[in-house]
């Protein structure tokens, strides 16, 4: 079974998001745009899995539910779950490991969380774009606990990668790598998996990018499975 899927979708509660990007907008334009699998992944929140939770089953997208987490090396991490309870516990960490820095709406953008009728449900208080107080290791080791995927954001561009941050990318327990331009792929994909997603921000962006896998079940374990053998797929 062959799927197209973009796991890196930002909504109205990234600071930088459209507030047009509210869960049942994207679930709507991914079935437009013929994309059978996605996650969101707001910066370091994971509120408005439940509203994507239900905008998937109307819409018959499978959804899944990801953060992408700034680590204090400033490097970009996306963490996907299989269910919303437990990115909403992951989310409920990475809130607690934020600084109590309050978030400027004018300046940096609302950060708000809505149900599936695109009711406002709340606004978070503390500044989402910062980089917590987590190493990237121990991001990975509370993220692998839950059973995520865990996969370096764009490790080919040269901010807030981990290979920008560091200097170079480790060997780790990769799920998958994700890269910004699909010709970069031959870098890493000996190694790893790569793919390539929307990092959508505006509702026009999601699935410019995405990347097809093979699985023998529509389940998350054989997502998994399929995700860490090598190899690039990006189409």
């Amino acid at each position: 079974m062959i799927i197209k899927a973009d796991l890196h979708i930002h909504t109205c509660l990234s600071p930088c998001g459209s507030l047009e990007m509210s869960p049942s907008a994207i679930a709507a334009e991914l079935k437009k745009k013929g994309i059978d699998a996605a996650a969101i992944a707001d910066h370091n929140s994971t509120l408005n899995c439940p509203a994507f939770a239900d905008a998937c089953k109307k819409e018959g997208i499978w959804g899944m539910f990801g953060i992408e987490v700034t680590s204090m090396e400033e490097a970009h991490i996306l963490c996907i779950f299989e269910t919303q309870e437990a990115a909403l516990d992951f989310g409920e960490f990475i809130y607690k490991n934020l600084p109590d820095i309050p978030n400027n709406p004018e300046k940096f953008g609302d950060q708000i969380y809505v149900d599936c009728e695109e009711n406002i449900v709340g606004e978070v208080e503390k500044y989402l774009g910062n980089a917590t107080l987590l190493s990237i290791d121990e991001i990975r080791d509370e993220a692998l606990s839950r059973s995520a995927l865990f996969i370096p954001a764009h490790v080919d561009k040269p901010l807030f990668s981990i290979p920008s941050q560091l200097g170079f990318l480790p060997d780790d327990k990769y799920t998958s790598i994700e890269v910004f331009n699909p010709s970069s792929s031959s870098d890493y994909d000996s190694k790893y998996s790569v793919i390539t997603s929307s990092d959508a921000h505006f509702i026009d962006d999601i699935g410019k990018k995405y990347f097809t896998v093979d699985i023998t079940e529509k389940s998350f374990l054989s997502l998994a499975l399929a995700l860490r053998e090598k190899g690039n797929l990006i189409k």
